[in-house]
């Protein structure tokens, strides 16, 4: 019987992962066919229309907004219902969580060296952590709070959607060849998973 719990357990750590990661897609994708397959339906018609289309356009989509928002204005434009969500009671909390994740997953806003391994004062503990905040900003508020010798540092939490936030002294960090990413995914794995260097980094 012990046996067979942990065949079990062993079988739902290499299937579970698996199940999620289609189902998101799944979802992602029925999300996106739904909203955009009646545009293409009533430009095409239905004889024309194929599955996937929508998709692909919203690809597109995407890259011709990446592209357009190099320059000041246009990118002033996409802002807007940004902004405009940002002020609204209920969806700004939302909305500004989902952005922020996005910014600490593609490394948007880090500088060079943003990912340091912290030594705890007055110990030997050390921990990876992602500077999110240093000193000189005078438009961000915690910049302002911050002495020319401290920095804001994030500490991820292992199997948790959450951290600390700490302020420490340059002295207490050392500079890592990682990106935010990659420092968040060994962090949130607890260092249990299967974590690589990127070609880029090896290079």
């Amino acid at each position: 019987m012990k046996r067979a719990i942990q065949y079990l357990l062993r079988g739902l750590t290499i299937l579970l992962p698996l199940v999620i990661t289609i189902a998101l897609t799944a979802w992602l994708l029925t999300t996106i066919e739904t909203w955009l397959s009646p545009v293409w339906i009533a430009i095409l018609g239905e004889n024309f229309y194929f599955h996937g289309l929508a998709f692909i356009s919203f690809l597109l989509v995407a890259v011709l907004v990446g592209f357009s928002a190099r320059w000041a204005l246009v990118n002033t434009i996409w802002s807007l219902p940004g902004k405009i969500m940002g002020r609204m009671p209920v969806l700004r909390t939302l909305y500004s969580t989902v952005t922020d994740v996005f910014d600490l997953m593609s490394g948007t806003n880090f500088t060079d060296e943003s990912v340091v391994l912290v030594t705890m004062p007055g110990s030997e503990i050390r921990l990876i952590g992602i500077v999110t905040k240093k000193s000189g900003d005078a438009d961000d508020q915690l910049s302002k709070l911050l002495d020319d010798d401290h920095i804001a540092v994030l500490l991820p939490m292992s199997y948790n959607v959450g951290g600390y936030m700490v302020i420490v002294p340059r002295s207490a960090v050392e500079p890592l060849d990682m990106s935010p990413s990659e420092a968040m995914q060994l962090t949130i794995s607890g260092g249990l998973g299967k974590n690589r260097m990127s070609t880029s980094k090896k290079d």
